[in-house]
């Protein structure tokens, strides 16, 4: 199972095994990852999952698409590695993926 590292803006780090399939987002609640709200559920509709995929794996995790692109403008500290979790799927690759939690969502 892939592990995923979600590091607070204290520089706390917290690994969780995430399967495979399920998003960053959904690795953050099942495990009580603490800034990470959710509200939308995952459909793209708030930005209350915001990350910043640390730079080693920007490319491995790719670019937003329009609509992810479109949340993100309404994020005030919005960073060229700035993604929303809930649309970044686990695969076997992102093993040991590492994304940074913004300081205001703390």
């Amino acid at each position: 199972m892939p592990k995923i590292h979600y590091v607070a803006h204290d520089g706390t780090d917290r690994a969780v095994d995430v399967p495979e399939g399920e998003t960053v987002m959904r690795g953050a609640i099942l495990n009580s990852v603490p800034g990470i709200d959710a509200d939308c559920g995952g459909e793209c509709a708030c930005a209350t999952c915001h990350v910043y995929v640390d730079a080693a794996w920007k490319d491995k995790v790719g670019a937003p698409n329009e609509q992810e692109t479109s949340m993100l403008s309404f994020v005030d500290s919005v960073q060229d590695t700035s993604r929303l979790s809930c649309q970044i799927t686990v695969t076997g690759a992102l093993d040991g993926l590492v994304v940074h939690l913004p300081e205001s969502q703390h």
